[in-house]
């Protein structure tokens, strides 16, 4: 993959190729300025001195994933169809759904801990009012780290355009391929209450056990717990024995004694939109935030995008998409490492740890930092000797005692002093990771970005880069 090149006043400059950056380093005319996304700084040369090709940021907007390609656009091709040559791909793993789920336990803590030994306080949302354009936190974190990426790039990069695939998804066409005219305005509730309707559409017997002539009530296949949610689709019938049986059990597990019947049950369940509905609440409030960049932007289709993809027979991958977004009249050097970059957060305000019930279980320690390092930095850790002995990178996770562990991309390793650990770059909320393709080519050239990782002067390179 491209690396990113700034120059001595820190301004972006066209990205070079890891050879020529690790030809640079040596001589010891750049330093290293960051690790992830791979940036150097240059100490000879300034902006006013250097030359520019027009590079376009691309982004291919999702519910969980979010595709981000870094492409040269061919000078001569501008007018007419164009030549996207890739230089980065990367793909942000969003979280939506932790928040989701730890603003649920939040509220659940509140109201019990209203009702238990507290005075009676008077609701107060009658007297909020939300603002125009308001988004739930959870997708309003999609739009927040997307913008916040595209502002990082460009301090990375000299990016004079955009694109971005504009999809709109017709989510009753999802539900029922062949719905047409006047049926988009009925729906599949015409003429009937939704227990009368999963009656009618069950045979007014019980989904797990086939009992009649007995009071059925209407069940989750997937629990509420678990994320499901109240549509038809996700509804069915049961008898009050099986109801309470399954719980909030997966339906596999319930029924892992009658796959069969679980099959039966999964084929008349319509798949869930709950990711279509996110991408069709963000994509308009994700374009105004882009479109305050003040940089010319492309706006393409999803149907556009799969064309460009099977025509150049691309394989299906998110920063793989982001390249084939808008007017592309081919994609070269596609075979290239995705940077991995996963929301993790940057910690929490509470201290506290509690049980489900909410009742203290543990207390965290009361400072986010211990021997100088916290909890997302990322280290090296030289170990001489012991059961833990060998080179470990990763992201850290810090204790007071002293002894830490260690996310490496092989997984953990716990147990590792803080003697032991070497600061590479400091935790910014995300966790990164290079991930290979379905090309050879891709693993060689992420074998030779990590070869220019391991030069012997970075650790002292680094150093001056944070200070």
């Amino acid at each position: 993959m491209a690396v990113f090149v700034l120059d001595r006043q820190g301004k972006p400059l066209m990205p070079c190729s890891e050879k020529r950056a690790r030809l640079l380093l040596e001589r010891d005319r750049a330093r290293v300025h960051r690790l992830m996304p791979f940036a150097i700084r240059l100490i000879d040369r300034r902006l006013l001195d250097s030359e520019f090709q027009p590079l376009r940021l691309k982004l291919d907007p999702g519910s969980k994933e979010t595709g981000l390609a870094i492409v040269r656009e061919a000078i001569a091709d501008i007018e007419g169809p164009r030549v996207a040559h890739v230089l980065s791909l990367a793909q942000i793993i969003h979280r939506g759904r932790q928040i989701s789920e730890a603003l649920t336990a939040r509220r659940s803590m509140r109201r019990t801990r209203r009702g238990r030994k507290t005075r009676y306080r008077a609701a107060r949302f009658d007297n909020r009012r939300k603002p125009e354009g308001w988004l739930a936190p959870s997708l309003r974190h999609r739009v927040d780290t997307t913008t916040a990426w595209v502002r990082r790039f460009r301090k990375l990069a000299p990016i004079t355009a955009l694109s971005m695939e504009l999809v709109r998804f017709d989510m009753q066409a999802m539900a029922n391929p062949e719905i047409s005219g006047v049926e988009y305005q009925q729906g599949e509730l015409l003429g009937y209450e939704v227990k009368e309707y999963l009656l009618a559409k069950f045979g007014r017997t019980c989904a797990y056990c086939d009992a009649q002539d007995r009071p059925l009530e209407t069940e989750h296949i997937v629990a509420k717990a678990n994320g499901g949610t109240d549509r038809v689709s996700n509804l069915t019938l049961a008898c009050r024995p099986c109801n309470q049986k399954k719980g909030s059990l997966p339906l596999e597990a319930f029924l892992r004694e009658d796959p069969e019947r679980a099959k039966r049950i999964l084929a008349r369940a319509k798949a869930p939109l709950r990711d279509a509905a996110a991408v069709n609440s963000t994509r308009l409030a994700l374009l105004t935030g882009l479109k305050g960049f003040g940089l010319p932007i492309e706006t393409g289709t999803g149907g556009q995008t799969k064309y460009n993809r099977l025509r150049l027979e691309i394989p299906k991958a998110h920063a793989l998409d982001a390249a084939c977004v808008g007017n592309v009249h081919s994609v070269v050097d596609w075979q290239r490492p995705v940077l991995r970059i996963q929301c993790t957060g940057r910690g929490s305000y509470q201290r506290t740890r509690l049980t489900a019930h909410g009742f203290p279980r543990g207390y965290l320690m009361r400072s986010k930092r211990a021997f100088g390092f916290q909890t997302g930095d990322m280290v090296k850790a030289i170990v001489p000797a012991g059961k833990r002995a060998g080179t470990h990178v990763g992201r850290v996770a810090i204790r007071a005692t002293g002894s830490f562990n260690i996310q490496t991309a092989s997984g953990a390793v716990q147990g590792i002093s803080y003697k032991h650990c070497k600061l590479m770059q400091r935790g910014d909320g995300y966790g990164y990771s290079l991930i290979a393709l379905t090309h050879k080519e891709s693993e060689d050239r992420g074998d030779a970005l990590r070869r220019a990782l391991s030069l012997p002067s970075l650790k002292a390179e680094v150093s001056r880069a944070n200070g």
